[in-house]
């Protein structure tokens, strides 16, 4: 299987800037990055919704 390179880079970014035009790809990119700061931080930190305890606080 090949590796993937800056050429390979290059076409699809240029791909992305024609289907959606350069204004909108900063957008694009923001959002991107904040899904993948929230999987990460929802990875990272568990949440205690799985212990099954009745007494919690939160409902």
């Amino acid at each position: 299987m090949p590796s993937i390179g800056i050429r390979e880079i290059l076409f699809v970014l240029l791909i992305f800037a024609l289907i959606f035009g350069a204004k909108r790809l900063p957008d694009i990119a923001r959002g991107l990055g904040s899904g993948i700061r929230n999987f990460k931080g929802s990875i990272r930190a568990p949440t205690g919704d799985d212990s099954g305890d009745a007494d919690d606080p939160r409902g």
